[in-house]
């Protein structure tokens, strides 16, 4: 199915911006969804990525976009309907020097104090995409509990609406 130029564009923007994650670094996808000016649609980010082409000749792909790099705002890796995904995105973190542990729940965490990578904007847009200060990283850290406040709404919403 075609996609709209819209569409086409969001693809384009999402793909372009992982592109500047540098290695052993992760982001959020709202942190990315935040980078292209679209803070409310962290979740779109998820679609691009799971629709990334494996396809080599295709411009962005499964080799040229660090799709592995982008993961929740809680630091975990987020689950898919194929189990043995996740475990693939940890081992090429871990490849990449990224450190991935487990919870008590058996979610692959990674610490985002570590190896999040929160800049102001993107380097490719010219002010170096400077990475954030003690201060910055403060206000980054309460945005991602902000992130999990209003997920964790969402779900909360979403399961209301299934109860009536």
């Amino acid at each position: 199915m075609a996609r709209s130029d819209e569409a086409a564009a969001f693809f384009h923007a999402v793909y372009s911006a992982v592109q500047e994650i540098p290695p052993g670094k992760v982001t959020s996808y709202g942190h990315i969804a935040k980078l292209i000016g679209t803070p409310q649609r962290p979740r779109q980010v998820g679609v691009c990525l799971k629709h990334l082409p494996s396809d080599p000749g295709a411009r962005f792909n499964h080799d040229n976009v660090p799709w592995q790099r982008v993961i929740n705002s809680k630091g975990i890796i987020s689950p898919r309907s194929v189990p043995s995904a996740t475990l693939n995105q940890a081992t090429v973190l871990q490849a990449e020097g990224v450190t991935v542990t487990s919870n008590a729940m058996g979610e692959l965490i990674v610490d985002l104090r570590e190896y999040g990578w929160f800049p102001r904007s993107l380097p490719s847009e010219g002010d170096e995409g400077l990475e954030s200060s003690s201060e910055e990283e403060s206000e980054q850290g309460e945005e991602l509990e902000q992130e999990d406040e209003n997920d964790t709404a969402d779900r909360g919403n979403v399961r209301g609406r299934r109860r009536r």
